[in-house]
């Protein structure tokens, strides 16, 4: 029973990365590492024995353990990730605020020459009867 748990709660996992994908919730280059993590996911619970030989091999004692020791670093390498991420969308925000105030002094400058010009004098714009 709990194995097609496991499977149940892969496939959600996936259909769920597939619809936001579709949608446009979410960006290929992050929908690459979840597709990545749900395919694990159903492998692992297609196969649990699969964890259990990697664990034997690992040496380490209980298989969950292993299984919670990878999602933990898992989890660290994502936010990790997220927060380099955020760093570069700061640094492009900071750089695209500073030039558009550079853009609102220019045209600033532009609009009070302009309100300073004296109005032409009649007959040079060419709209005057003679």
């Amino acid at each position: 029973m709990i194995v097609f748990a496991g499977i149940g709660f892969a496939v959600l996992v996936l259909v769920i990365i597939l619809a936001m994908l579709l949608r446009r919730q979410l960006r290929e280059k992050y929908a690459t590492l979840w597709l990545i993590i749900g395919v694990a996911l159903l492998i692992l619970a297609l196969f649990p024995g699969l964890l259990v030989g990697m664990a034997r091999l690992l040496g380490v004692e209980i298989p969950s353990n292993l299984f919670f020791a990878l999602a933990i670093v898992l989890l660290v390498g994502v936010a990790l990730h997220l927060s380099w991420e955020l760093s570069r969308a700061e640094d492009e925000v900071r750089r695209l605020a500073e030039d558009v105030a550079i853009i609102r002094a220019d045209v600033e400058e532009i609009s009070a020459a302009v309100s300073r010009r004296p109005d032409p004098p009649h007959g040079i714009d060419g709209d005057d009867e003679a």
